[in-house]
């Protein structure tokens, strides 16, 4: 890494945009405190940064579409503005590399992965007008051993699992033990902290593993000490992250290291709250179910992704399960906790899908009662076993599938959080908005995910940004509650 002393070069101002899920978000704070370090000044306004960079997201044609449409926005600002130089960054240039160069002459670099850890020195080099040779794609899973355990992630780079003792990266984190490279460039309790990266699956849809690489687990140490870091940034809820967090610890050496981190995540002074996201649900073994149900300070909240329920379909897309396992492992949740939120998202329209297949996927969400489903129409994806398949259905076919089972999703999501008026929360505040009737304050409770889950709204009470509030459910509103706090004026 390219590390230099703040104020030995000329204030160089930059803007990260970030796209797509809370692991680019990490990914971002790792670049921006990589930057920070090396003398660049970080500014939230494109307009005010001579260089913008932008994080794309490179998982669906609409991502895709918006990663572009945001490069050609920001290159825009070139003309006549302070703003010299447009770097795309993220997965869209690790995927496409030097065809997205081309296809975009508006950006000024394309850079991968393997740039990261030199990102300061290749702004410099760009705005110096040198022309950097565009990232060359490869399939990163020939990066690492396919034997997990043979892994030695310290060979390549794996963004989001920065660790370094140079003092001047992260200021204001632990005294002691590895510091992470992060600078957060968003405010506000919730934190995105990632478990590990890559993913060792190979479901047929999905090209994200060539890409992001085989998987690989972040040492406990490493995430401990950046949760403690982003407790003294004042966060109070960590929403741990990755491709697939069922794996954890597989590669070094113990596939129960979850159980075991999820507490002393929660014990780290200042964090009230642990959330686990992306739980594979054929990896999900019933002492993760547990812990994450009865560990203090941890959410019961599942966000498993299922994908499908047609044990037909599950198999043409290199996954497993069907409705029967998954209900099961649904009972097993609620038993222990049995107000726990549960998430998924699913394809609809696959290749070779029947009307069966759809039934039993309607039927199967019905009986699942999950919080919120997230619908996808499938399309074909540049490098996967499923581009290749027969039985494609028509985008007009696809259409009505999507349509068909988002309607019934917004009724059954509609009608489990009915289900919880009356229900007791713990509300984190994460917003208050001045109204003619006072302020409102607006936050998540526990089966509430940040940004796709809903929120909660409460009715009553003063808090603070970062506060707890145990509250009632008095309404629903779509997949957002209305609460009243419970017992006024008393918060964590």
């Amino acid at each position: 890494m390219t590390t230099t002393t703040p104020g030995t070069h000329r204030d160089l101002s930059v803007a990260l945009v970030t796209l797509g899920c809370a692991r680019n978000d990490v990914d971002s704070e790792e670049l921006a405190g990589r930057l920070a370090a090396d003398g660049f000044r970080l500014v939230d306004d494109p307009d005010d940064a001579e260089t913008v960079v932008v994080n794309t997201c490179g998982f669906v044609d609409a991502a895709k579409k918006d990663s572009v449409d945001t490069l050609l926005a920001a290159a825009d600002l070139k003309e006549g503005g302070r703003t010299r130089a447009v770097v795309a960054v993220g997965c869209l240039a690790e995927r496409y590399g030097r065809d997205l160069a081309e296809s975009l002459p508006e950006a000024d670099a394309v850079l991968g992965f393997d740039d990261y850890p030199d990102i300061a020195a290749r702004l410099r080099s760009i705005l110096a007008g040198e022309v950097l040779h565009p990232h060359t794609p490869q399939d990163r899973r020939r990066l690492l051993p396919i034997s997990p355990a043979a892994r030695d992630a310290s060979t390549v780079s794996v963004p989001g699992h920065g660790v370094s003792s140079t003092d001047g990266i992260g200021a204001h984190g632990p005294t002691t033990g590895p510091r992470a490279v992060r600078r957060r460039l968003a405010g506000g309790p919730m934190a995105p902290l990632k478990l590990a990266s890559g993913c060792d699956r190979r479901c047929a849809f999905c090209a994200i593993p060539s890409f992001r690489g085989s998987f690989v687990s972040r040492r406990p140490a490493d995430v401990l000490a950046e949760a403690r870091w982003l407790a003294g940034e004042g966060v109070r809820e960590l929403f741990l992250v990755s491709e697939n967090s069922t794996s954890y610890g597989k590669d070094l050496g113990d596939l129960r290291l979850l159980e075991t981190l999820l507490p002393e995540l929660a014990a780290v002074e200042g964090i009230e709250r642990v959330r686990v996201s992306y739980l594979q649900p054929a990896e999900t073994r019933p002492g993760l179910v547990e812990a994450i149900a009865t560990t203090p300070g941890v959410s019961p909240y599942y966000d498993l992704s299922f994908q499908h329920a047609s044990a037909t379909v599950l198999r043409r897309m290199r996954r497993f399960g069907d409705p029967e396992s998954f209900l099961g492992l649904l009972d097993r949740v609620r038993v222990l906790a049995p107000a726990a939120g549960v998430r998924s998202n699913v394809i609809v329209g696959f290749p070779g899908e029947t009307d069966d297949d759809l039934q039993t996927l309607c039927d199967f969400l019905v009986a699942g009662r999950l919080d919120v489903t997230g619908v996808f129409g499938y399309s074909d994806e540049d490098g996967t076993e499923a581009a290749a398949y027969d039985g494609k259905l028509g985008e007009d076919e696809i259409r009505a599938r999507v349509e068909h089972v988002t309607d019934l999703v917004e009724q059954l999501t509609a009608e489990r959080a009915e289900a919880r008026v009356g229900e007791e929360v713990l509300v984190l505040v994460e917003s208050l908005e001045d109204t003619g009737d006072g302020r409102v304050a607006e936050g998540r409770a526990d089966h509430q995910g940040p940004e796709v889950d809903g929120t909660t709204r409460l009715t009553a009470g003063s808090p603070a940004v970062g506060d707890l509030v145990p509250a009632r459910v008095v309404a629903a509103e779509g997949a957002d509650l209305v609460a009243e706090p419970t017992r006024p004026g008393e918060r964590r």
